[in-house]
């Protein structure tokens, strides 16, 4: 459970990552009994690719419409449209290997980065066909909210989701209990599926609020909804978990703040871990690459379970 707990309704500004997608993972394999099943397919399917025995069939650039859904018990946490802006920026910058930092990757790392081919827009249909400009406010009663996918709903308190085999739905909320964010690995319930982020660590603008304040946090759970895991692969500190990447070195838990490279554990040196990588648990400023390997596993989702914004692209305007 994360720090403080999500039943608690505790609510504080995050000091150091924490992220609850496994929380909200292992939850689904308690209470839906067709998702273990089905994320043994994405596995399967995220395998193949990584071993190059499947080839890519996506062309190009995918571009992913984006539904912010912005839920807020105050006037603080209804967050303005440029702070929004500023998140698809960075996620376009993240994604497409364009941000500046990506030159702090150290050296022996420089050649496994990677541009994923991937794009992110707010949408400017909504799902009846009528202009939109891709965002929903929602005034909500509920303080702050935890991995229980309540904020995902009306009835919870927030808001229904878009369709999510046309829409990246993105909700944007107080979290508990020090919570930055969390998001559903592809295999779950369409009424569900998304990512959801607490208001300050979302976007540069605004409330977003240092260390998480450069936009990292939506670059991180999208990761996890494109099906990648955190790199030390959520053992504990152990070192015998795996997030199922062959060029993301294995390293013995979570890395926070600001690490100092190298920074050797599970016998991984000289080199050590891949502390720079989106999904480790560093400050915002101190990640700043996707690998080659994490692209094949996105891949291997746009042309499996999220396939549907492939054949979107495709489709005449």
């Amino acid at each position: 459970m994360p720090e403080n707990g999500d039943s608690t309704g505790t609510v504080r500004t995050p000091d150091r990552r924490l992220c609850g997608t496994m929380e909200a993972h292992r939850r689904l394999l308690t209470e839906d009994p067709g998702y273990a099943a089905r994320r043994t397919a994405v596995e399967n399917r995220a395998f193949a690719y990584e071993r190059g025995e499947e080839t890519v069939a996506r062309e190009g650039v995918t571009r992913i419409p984006v539904v912010v859904h912005v839920v807020h018990d105050t006037d603080a946490q209804n967050i303005d449209d440029a702070q929004i802006t500023s998140q698809i920026d960075v996620l376009n910058r993240d994604y497409r290997r364009l941000n500046p930092d990506v030159a702090q990757t150290p050296a022996v790392f420089q050649p496994l980065t990677a541009d994923s081919r991937i794009e992110f827009h707010l949408a400017t249909q909504d799902p009846s066909g009528t202009p939109t400009d891709g965002i929903t406010r929602t005034r909500t009663v509920v303080a702050a909210f935890g991995t229980d996918d309540a904020v995902k709903s009306a009835a919870g308190g927030g808001h229904d989701p878009w369709p999510s085999d046309r829409y990246l739905n993105l909700w944007v909320c107080q979290l508990t209990g020090g919570l930055l964010g969390y998001a559903q690995f592809p295999g779950g319930a369409s009424e569900t599926d998304g990512v959801v982020i607490t208001h300050t660590g979302f976007g540069t603008s605004g409330t977003a609020t240092a260390p998480f304040d450069l936009g990292r946090t939506a670059t991180h759970e999208v990761g996890h909804w494109l099906n990648l895991f955190h790199i030390w692969g959520d053992d504990g500190t152990g070192c015998s978990g795996s997030d199922f990447v062959a060029d993301t070195p294995n390293c013995a838990g979570p890395n926070f703040g600001t690490p100092t490279f190298p920074h050797v554990t599970c016998g991984n040196g000289p080199d050590g871990d891949m502390f720079m990588n989106y999904m480790d648990y560093t400050d915002d400023a101190a990640m700043f690459m996707f690998t080659q390997g994490q692209t094949a596993r996105m891949d291997a989702t746009l042309d499996g379970p999220r396939t549907s914004f492939t054949r979107e692209a495709l489709r005449p305007a």
